[in-house]
């Protein structure tokens, strides 16, 4: 009989906090999300970064940046090949509202009208995140 894998979130924090309102042009955000991973076999253990930028039309550089790094450790998984898909789909849709709430705390903290996300269906960066994880 074969084991399944089972994850559980270790740690998270944010590693990278950028704010710059000289490249806010205006009101209209566009936000995006660039997930990436790292399975490391020693330990069976998954590190994924996870990077929300907002910028403004005419603006080409985000005013606001953040990275979040999250780890999870896996049971019966020793190689990038046996991580289960959902993984990858759930992963990301854990670590969502602590970074969605920390997005508002920091931006409101700033004294600037607050970037508020709503809840969000992030299953579209399941193959991002996919294609960006490396085995180390």
């Amino acid at each position: 009989m074969e084991n399944k894998a089972a994850f559980s979130l270790e740690k998270y924090f944010f590693s990278k906090v950028d704010i710059n309102l000289e490249n806010r042009k205006s009101n209209d955000l566009g936000i995006s999300f660039e997930p990436s991973g790292v399975f490391l076999s020693d330990s069976s253990s998954y590190e994924l970064k996870f990077i929300f930028k907002a910028d403004t039309e005419g603006g080409e550089i985000p005013f606001v940046a953040i990275e979040c790094v999250a780890t999870f450790k896996f049971e019966n998984v020793n190689d990038i090949e046996e991580i289960p898909t959902y993984f990858y789909r759930n992963s990301i849709a854990i670590i969502f509202p602590y970074m969605r709430a920390f997005i508002s705390t920091v931006t409101l903290q700033a004294n600037i009208p607050p970037v508020i996300l709503p809840t969000m269906n992030l299953s579209s960066l399941e193959k991002p995140l996919r294609e960006n994880t490396t085995q180390i």
